[in-house]
């Protein structure tokens, strides 16, 4: 898998730079601002970016701009974002497109190698990989109106956790409750949403997306 790192900390990016190396993956380039990004990416698209939200030269978001730029340029680019920070508007519009390939990780949040390569494969496959307090910033602005609202409290505690990127399995294990029963509530939330059968993987973005309100 190759990879491209926007991150202007020289020590986190190399540490990222030797982390993914280790764990078999190819760097394509490691910058340290947008402008390279977008360059890197559009030159040679790798599977996933990895990009920061806050780069030079004015560390507000000119990271996340530049992966919405790059997602232009490169039509479903596989971005995971990492920061400190949650932006709203900027992570509405990358979820916006409805394509998936999108994740979003709070640095601090971020405990162990094996949930963030996890993070990266799910991303590279199209799929969400959500940090809960991103899920829930951005859910700070949307409405129970429309069929995200008719839901079930259960369904919407499925439908989050969806989001986070957890299988099945994982939901059960983390509600406590049967596999089976998980699997009656996804297929209970697609016909909620009204999305018709098709690839399982593409209806849970899909799925998020209308959750999350983008």
């Amino acid at each position: 898998m190759r990879i491209v790192i926007a991150e202007d900390q020289f020590l986190l990016r190399d540490g990222l730079t030797r982390m993914l190396e280790a764990h078999g993956m190819e760097i394509g380039a490691a910058v340290d601002n947008g402008g390279d990004l977008v360059a890197a990416v559009t030159a040679d698209p790798p599977d996933v970016a990895i990009v920061d939200v806050r780069l030079p030269p004015t560390f507000t978001d000119e990271g996340i701009r530049a992966a919405l730029t790059s997602r232009k340029k490169v039509p479903s680019l596989p971005i995971l974002v990492l920061s400190q920070y949650v932006e709203q508007l900027y992570a509405r519009e990358l979820l916006a497109d409805g394509t998936g390939g999108i994740g979003y990780l709070l640095k601090d949040r971020v405990l162990e190698s094996a949930q963030f390569i996890e993070a990266i494969h799910r991303v590279a496959a199209g799929g969400t990989a959500l940090d809960p307090e991103v899920i829930a910033r951005l859910l700070a602005r949307n409405t129970e109106d429309g069929a995200v609202g008719a839901l079930s409290p259960r369904e919407r505690e499925v439908l989050g956790l969806m989001a986070e990127g957890r299988s099945n399995a994982a939901i059960a294990q983390r509600l406590v409750i049967s596999e089976g029963a998980v699997a009656k509530h996804t297929a209970s939330i697609f016909q909620r949403l009204d999305l018709q059968p098709s690839e399982d993987d593409n209806r849970r973005v899909l799925a998020v997306l209308a959750y999350l309100g983008a």
